[in-house]
């Protein structure tokens, strides 16, 4: 297992070894010592897995106050991965990446709280994994509408199924609730 930093600090690529023979394949998804070798010493509390049609998109979301750090890994199909600093006075503020995550090649992103998160289906269906670090709070629940022009995200899909929450999402510039800064270390 290793970890590759990304252009937002504390974002980070996380990579299992993948075991392949004759039966199929075997990645180890998480590990204490690794992880916190890799600085993520949060203690996970929730594990949650949706199942998602083609060409959903689903996110921009976040808590605050009660934010939640995620590690985030496809178990079927494949997604485009997205991670926002949507924390005031961060000098990556409005900033995101991307990347695409499979199961057969044992990569996942750690999402820090302080991150909006969305993801959009890349195959006829996709399922995913979060392992958070707060429960879900559904009073301070929030949501950044998709295609934010300030955000310019870089979406592989035209036209994609929302919610009807996801589709009603404000503009970063209108959210009312938004996290501080403060270094990661």
């Amino acid at each position: 297992m290793k970890s590759s930093r990304t252009e937002l600090p504390g974002v980070l690529i996380i990579e299992s070894d993948v075991h392949r023979d004759a039966r199929g394949n075997f990645a180890e998804v998480y590990h204490i010592r690794r992880f916190e070798e890799f600085g993520i010493s949060e203690t996970f509390v929730q594990d949650n897995v949706s199942w998602s049609n083609g060409c959903v998109i689903r996110g921009l979301h976040y808590q605050e106050p009660h934010a939640q750090g995620k590690l985030v890994s496809v178990i079927q199909g494949a997604v485009f991965d997205v991670a926002v600093d949507i924390r005031r006075d961060s000098p990556t503020f409005k900033k995101w990446t991307g990347i695409e995550l499979r199961p057969e090649e044992g990569r996942m992103l750690w999402i820090p709280p302080g991150f909006a998160h969305g993801f959009a289906t890349l195959t006829e269906t996709a399922a995913v994994s979060y392992k958070v670090t707060n429960y879900w709070s559904p009073d301070t629940e929030h949501g950044i509408i998709w295609n934010d022009p300030d955000l310019a995200i870089d979406w592989p899909v035209d036209n994609p199924i929302l919610s009807e929450k996801d589709s009603a999402a404000p503009c970063l510039s209108d959210a009312i609730t938004l996290p501080r800064y403060a270094a990661l270390t």
